[in-house]
């Protein structure tokens, strides 16, 4: 029994981890969904194929964090099997096997129906987002989306911190409508809120924003220092919106 409880711990554990990469990957700006596919897809090696992890591999955090899943993936699958083996080998008959088997089934069932609560979600989730902030250099955004449109188009919610590159300009200074993004509205922290801001309206540190656009555009603005960096990230974002408006332009010459 021992080697069963042993099991179900590494199994439990690798939940835990991959749940982890997740919400790693999910505070670097990438879509929930998406980071849990390629959280489970890099721990277990597998269906690591898709169009998204182009987007992994071209940003370095991103990289670090699959890179780690797939280190320890790789050392607990073979922890697993060990275990597993170490399960049935003390197995008197046939009887015991099977009982042990059902033990082992029962208790993953019952793990993977845990991990789907929201008890699960909102506690362990919110564990693991204070340990990621206090072990790790990954800095976690309030970045999330509040609706997912047609394609890559979001409205997205986006926390100001002192040092971004948005902070303390006008929206005519931004030029946020350049990079394909929209500013619906804006929050101050003392709780004003502007429901349509003016081109002479300022940013803030401490403002929430209300953005229209493509999550990897916005993804991008969050993390933009402010900086001579964060100028030429300007530069190439809206460089890289012409290039978005030409590939998807209509026959009739119209835009998306």
């Amino acid at each position: 029994m021992i080697a069963i409880a042993s099991l179900l711990v590494v199994i439990g554990v690798a939940t835990l981890v991959v749940r982890m990469g997740a919400l790693a990957l999910t505070a670097t700006g990438m879509p929930a969904e998406v980071a849990r596919f390629q959280a489970r897809s890099a721990f277990t090696g597998v269906g690591f194929t898709t169009s998204e992890s182009e987007t992994i591999v071209g940003h370095p955090v991103r990289r670090r964090i699959v890179l780690f899943l797939m280190t320890i993936g790789n050392a607990g699958f073979v922890t697993i099997v060990a275990s597993l083996i170490l399960s049935f080998s003390g197995s008197s008959s046939t009887t015991d096997a099977i009982v042990r088997a059902l033990v082992i089934l029962g208790a993953i069932v019952a793990l993977g129906y845990l991990s789907r609560t929201s008890f699960f979600e909102q506690r362990v989730t919110a564990l693991l987002a204070r340990l990621l902030d206090r072990y790790s250099d990954l800095e976690l955004r309030d970045f999330h989306h509040m609706m997912r449109l047609g394609g890559e188009y979001a409205v997205i919610e986006l926390a100001v911190q002192e040092g971004d590159w948005i902070a303390g300009k006008s929206l005519s200074e931004l030029e946020l409508p350049d990079e394909g993004v929209v500013l619906l509205a804006i929050q101050h922290a003392d709780g004003t809120f502007f429901g349509a801001p003016q081109p002479h309206t300022r940013v803030e540190s401490g403002d929430t924003l209300f953005l229209y656009g493509r999550s990897g555009a916005v993804a991008d603005l969050d993390h933009r220092p402010a900086s001579v960096s964060g100028d030429l990230a300007h530069e190439h974002a809206v460089a890289e919106q012409e290039q978005f408006l030409e590939a998807h332009e209509d026959p009739d010459g119209s835009h998306p």
